[in-house]
């Protein structure tokens, strides 16, 4: 049996996407909410999870030319952990969603008609 590592989330971004050029390519940063909700004691609870994506070269430069802070996103992808030493070697372990697609819902995503 072949298990698949496959994520795919709709939430809205946090802020602007962060992008730089590497020696691997063009990198795209940004996080995503997602919202749920749930009811406890009679009450409507909501619990807000932040998604740390990540998405590189020709997808990095659609995220970084069309998605703006608040825009509501679907991330689809692979889900990663890493880990890495802090400036005061402290470990430091980071989950994050390399995407192999992005698309913007709340506004027709020009990227897909080119």
């Amino acid at each position: 049996m072949e298990f698949r590592n496959h994520v795919q989330l709709v939430g809205r971004l946090g802020s602007d996407p962060m992008v730089r050029e590497t020696k691997n390519g063009k990198v795209a940063r940004f996080s995503i909410a997602t919202n749920e909700q749930y009811s406890e004691n009679g009450q409507v609870k909501n619990n807000t999870q932040w998604h740390n994506i990540v998405a590189w070269n020709r997808l990095a430069e659609k995220v970084e030319r069309y998605f703006h802070k608040g825009d509501e996103i679907l991330v689809e992808g692979k889900l990663t952990s890493h880990s890495y030493e802090d400036q005061n070697k402290i470990k430091r372990y980071v989950t994050e969603v390399v995407a192999n697609e992005a698309f913007c819902l709340n506004k027709q995503d020009k990227a897909d008609a080119a």
